[in-house]
């Protein structure tokens, strides 16, 4: 089932720009340029969607790509001017949190979960349903384009890897235009919040997502070193907390294992 044609009028409702392409390299790098050439014309909250994305990117330079049909990429824009500059590093894990409770509403009956995996991974039964990338714009500290890739109507047999789940996959007939509203609507408060100062709330909201926080886990680290131990809470940087013995690691980047 291909993008539909009337669009996505309950998205649109809660957006000032709703851009909808055949077929991209990748919606974030599309953003990120047209933001730089026309940063009135893609206010907060306006995004850009396909279900062809070709060349998309995920965190720490991994590739991301699906057969065309197969999943959603979607960009959107986040003024992070409004969000005071020691709150920002929670925007990722916002956007991450607003996708997981829009997927979990669309679960609802289906007898699945979905929860965070930190920092914005989306689960679904423990596979991944999602993966999220928030860039800056060059040049601004003040505009965060955060691209979503969510897997659709990819089979069992087109996931790309044993970890990996789909709507298809688990028998959910999506709507589509209802999980990027809700994503929306989601990811705003989010912002909101920040925007008043009551991280707080977005800290005990997020945290509460995450399924990561409790549990036993190996990080890959950027400098190559590998951490392991139990990941304790969030702080109130939105970094993870592993401790291993009477040693506490704050862990602002890296690639997290859940350790079963």
């Amino acid at each position: 089932m291909p993008i539909p044609a009337t669009g996505y009028p309950l998205t649109a409702a809660l957006s000032p720009r709703v851009q909808i392409v055949e077929t991209t390299d990748s919606t974030n790098a599309d953003v990120v340029a047209a933001v730089t050439a026309d940063p009135a014309g893609w206010p907060h909250l306006a995004l850009l969607v396909t279900d062809d994305q070709r060349a998309g990117r995920g965190r720490l330079d991994r590739t991301w790509t699906a057969p065309a049909g197969t999943a959603l990429a979607v960009s959107v824009v986040v003024d992070a001017g409004r969000v005071p500059m020691a709150l920002r590093g929670w925007i990722p894990l916002a956007a991450g949190a607003a996708m997981t409770r829009a997927v979990r509403a669309r679960l609802t009956g289906h007898g699945s979960t979905a929860e965070l995996k930190w920092p914005n991974d989306v689960l679904v039964d423990g596979g991944k349903i999602c993966g999220i990338l928030a860039e800056a714009v060059p040049g601004t500290l003040d505009t965060v384009v955060v691209g979503a890739g969510i897997n659709t109507r990819m089979t069992r047999a087109d996931l790309p890897v044993s970890t990996a789940t789909s709507f298809a996959a688990i028998g959910v007939d999506l709507d589509e235009d209802r999980l990027l509203a809700d994503y929306i609507e989601a990811l705003d408060g989010f912002v909101s919040a920040l925007s008043g100062g009551d991280v707080a709330r977005v800290h005990r909201d997020i945290e509460k997502l995450c399924a990561t926080v409790g549990r036993d886990v190996s990080v890959s680290m950027p400098d190559g070193t590998t951490v392991q131990g139990r990941a304790e809470r969030l702080d109130d940087e939105g970094r993870l907390v592993v401790e291993s013995g009477t040693i506490q690691t704050v862990v602002a980047a890296g690639d997290v294992v859940h350790v079963r």
